[in-house]
């Protein structure tokens, strides 16, 4: 229900009636500039203290006009408001992978990050889901703490204990999609009484509406009778009459003035941030994530540290002979591929995860897509250059390639612009899916095909002409062709050291029988250039779409 009034994750559900505040008609635009909604998920950036996610959350949710230190002053209030000063330094966590702050911590983050912008009405989720009774009493309590100062907080819950239930000052019971009663909490129980259902003495309240209300299986006939009967009688009550009429004066000259005013603005413009801010603050957070994750970091240093001592010591010392051939196209294409591979599985598992953190954001009004897919991708640059430079530096030297710094510094660039090409297939891939475990299914089948047309396994002049538009959006061709022209272009004569097989006499006859052509080279790096800007403008497009939200 309160996705529906939140116009968030709807899906195809077909609504219809109208959402308004104080007889306003709202839109997502302008209900978002008024309220807060915290869902019952908790998504934040494992790898961030509790402070350093305020403070990007105040560097996006503030109004531009407000200055730095001021939004810094803010965090430190809510900090202290909301009683995370003990765990302010702390990384949040994420299952799995990085150790954090408890449940109830994580739970009470959620609202600090919505009441940063002090908005007068906000939406929780069942917001004890997954919390101990303790850690549930202490959320509440902070909810109740908030409306003391002016703030309306509309909660969904599940079976809350008597003294949660205490808490709360209005309740709203539903039962087959119809009111069964709203009002005060302590007029619940009258209710139910003159309806000929009185609750027990020392039994928990909101126990008793639930199984009052519920349907069992075996019994949904007398029990459909029952909730038809409460909600009949509610609808017929001179309480409903005097709700409804209430709710049918309530409409307020001034409100209409202000949302419509926020509807004006944000139709200007839905965030309260420049787009250099939010740059700045997107670029801020995804490069720092990725410094502080250890589990990215070392995964990456020690798989490529792996890999590449492995590829050494197996085609250790090679020589541009009759063996050679062989053994150097092979490490060429043995490279291309782990780089491939193994970037595009770890672009899909990290990029996959923080779609619904984008996602959420995004609809919160705090960045643009084009900021957060930009950002993304220049605070990933730096480990995508690095590691596969660090690969190829350790496999050139190990396995005795051509000794001058020209092709070094060229093998090593054609290198970097394939991993690239990996990632922004991965990139293609996270937006397109809706998991992790999908992204992974799907990689291998739209990577290994262009395996084929990588010139290693298959002649590329002998690609059948129907298929033969492969290769142009195969990087393992562009790759493999560059490195191969780099390696071979310069051998004037090869060392034939057997003479029952056949032996190309010097590095132009190798790259014939590959069918490479020297001149290719420029081509080959332009199509890397290619392929790296069309798959990451395809993967725009996907992330955009996934941005589309239902206006009704």
């Amino acid at each position: 229900m309160l996705n529906i009034l939140n116009f968030r994750n709807t899906g195809n559900l077909k609504i219809t009636g109208e959402r308004a505040v104080n007889g306003v008609p709202v839109g997502p635009d302008s209900l978002t500039s008024v309220s807060a909604y915290i869902q019952q998920d908790d998504l934040f950036i494992g790898s961030l203290t509790v402070r350093e996610h305020l403070v990007f959350q105040a560097l996006l949710r503030m109004h531009k006009h407000i200055p730095y230190n001021t939004r810094l002053q803010r965090v430190e209030e809510v900090i202290q408001e909301l009683g995370l000063s003990k765990c302010a330094e702390t990384q949040i966590g994420s299952p799995g992978r990085v150790k954090g702050i408890s449940g109830g911590e994580m739970k009470r983050l959620s609202f600090a990050s919505e009441i940063l912008t002090d908005p007068p009405l906000m939406f929780c989720d069942e917001p004890t889901s997954g919390l101990d009774s303790y850690m549930s009493q202490n959320v509440i309590s902070v909810l109740q703490n908030l409306t003391t100062q002016g703030k309306t907080i509309v909660c969904t819950i599940h079976q809350p204990s008597s003294e949660i239930f205490e808490m709360f000052h209005q309740i709203l019971l539903m039962a087959e999609g119809r009111v069964a009663f709203m009002g005060k909490r302590e007029k619940a129980i009258g209710f139910f009484k003159a309806n000929g259902y009185p609750c027990p003495d020392n039994y928990n309240p909101s126990d008793f509406y639930i199984q009052t209300l519920a349907i069992l299986p075996g019994n949904e006939v007398e029990c459909r009778s029952r909730v038809g009967t409460i909600c009949d009688s509610y609808e017929n009550s001179e309480r409903a009459r005097k709700l409804k009429t209430a709710a049918d004066r309530i409409a307020d000259p001034n409100a209409a003035a202000y949302l419509a005013s926020e509807a004006t603005e944000k139709f200007k413009s839905p965030y309260k941030a420049t787009w250099s801010s939010q740059f700045r603050a997107v670029l801020w957070r995804s490069w720092l994530s990725n410094l502080k994750d250890p589990v990215f970091i070392r995964m990456k240093f020690f798989q490529n540290l792996g890999l590449a001592l492995i590829a050494g010591v197996v085609f250790f010392g090679q020589d541009f002979n009759q063996d050679g051939v062989q053994n150097i196209n092979g490490v060429i294409f043995n490279t291309l591929m782990n780089l491939s591979f193994s970037n595009a599985f770890s672009t899909i598992d990290v990029f996959c995860l923080e779609l619904p953190i984008f996602l959420r954001e995004h609809f919160n009004g705090m960045y643009r897509t084009d900021v957060y897919f930009l950002a993304k991708i220049l605070a990933d640059s730096p480990v995508y250059i690095f590691f596969p430079s660090m690969m190829t530096a350790i496999i050139y030297f190990m396995i005795g390639l051509q000794p001058d710094a020209a092709s070094f510094f060229i093998t090593t660039g054609v290198y970097i612009l394939a991993t690239n090409c990996a990632v922004s297939i991965g990139y293609l891939i996270s937006c397109v899916v809706p998991s992790v475990s999908a992204g992974v299914a799907l990689a291998p089948v739209l990577i290994i095909p262009l395996v084929l047309f990588g010139g290693l396994f298959l002649n590329v002049g002998s690609i059948p002409i129907y298929l033969i538009w492969g290769k142009y959006i195969s990087w393992f061709y562009y790759g493999s062709e560059a490195i191969a022209i780099t390696q071979w272009k310069n051998v004037d004569y090869i060392d034939c050291n057997r003479e029952d097989s056949t032996c190309p006499e010097n590095g132009s006859v190798v790259l014939k029988m590959l069918d490479f052509r020297e001149e290719n080279i420029g081509i080959d790096i332009l199509g890397l250039v290619s392929i790296i800007i069309g798959f990451r403008l395809l993967a725009y497009l996907a992330l955009l779409a996934k941005t589309y939200r239902k206006r009704n």
